[in-house]
């Protein structure tokens, strides 16, 4: 009786033992059925799959950029300060898509890459509407920005652009393929050339504007005459 007992004792902890080690993997078997999702895909966290909402944000971060940037130009410029002169370099950026927008940026850095960096974000940020008729200007137009005079004339379909350095530059970004222009300034700053080409888009009128602009000064030129 007794080595029946001393059994008996021996196989009951065995058994409490091998439940124990069993019910904790019960436990994680049935957790992903009752929370619905699949123990594979188990991201960051527990109760989310593995890129289930940053996948948007990803995929708006891949889409490519249509906007074609070129350097205008790049200058090393120094300041003088109280502890001596602080070098710097200004760079000059264009940025257009060829379909009708275009900006203009500047800005410095402590080197090269910073610059261009900065100067682009600048010009993506100015970017203007230009108003483009059988690709062309629909008027002829002026504008100046200090000593520097831009002269931009719409031209027929075939004649290419009639233009050089700066202007002829912004021109291709904006998108307009056919036009003459005329620096007639005293200065070959790009960056004032730049800016003057600039505001003479913004004056620039769409094709609806100028002819009603056309029609009310000839009956101003009417009633002048009666």
């Amino acid at each position: 009786m007794e080595e029946k007992n001393q059994a008996t004792n021996t196989e009951a902890p065995v058994q409490a033992t091998a439940a124990a080690v069993q019910k904790p993997q019960d436990a994680f078997q049935a957790r992903p059925e009752r929370r619905g999702f699949n123990p594979q895909q188990r991201g960051r966290f527990s109760g989310r799959p593995q890129g289930d909402q940053r996948g948007f944000r990803r995929d708006s971060r891949e889409k490519k950029d249509d906007m074609e940037s070129k350097l205008l130009d790049l200058a090393r410029v120094s300041h003088t300060r109280a502890g001596g002169r602080r070098l710097r370099f200004r760079a000059i950026v264009v940025c257009g898509n060829r379909a009708g927008r275009v900006g203009f940026g500047v800005a410095s850095g402590l080197d090269v890459a910073q610059a261009v960096e900065k100067a682009t974000y600048q010009s993506k940020k100015n970017m203007i509407d230009v108003p483009i008729m059988n690709e062309t200007i629909a008027h002829e137009i002026t504008a100046k920005v200090g000593p520097a005079k831009v002269l931009l004339k719409p031209q027929q379909k075939g004649r290419g652009l009639i233009a050089g350095g700066v202007v002829r530059l912004i021109c291709q970004l904006a998108g307009i393929k056919n036009i003459s222009s005329k620096l007639l300034g005293t200065t070959k700053n790009k960056l004032n050339n730049g800016r003057a080409t600039i505001l003479a888009f913004k004056k620039l009128k769409a094709q609806g504007e100028t002819k009603a602009a056309a029609v009310s000064v000839k009956e101003e030129i009417k009633q002048a005459a009666q």
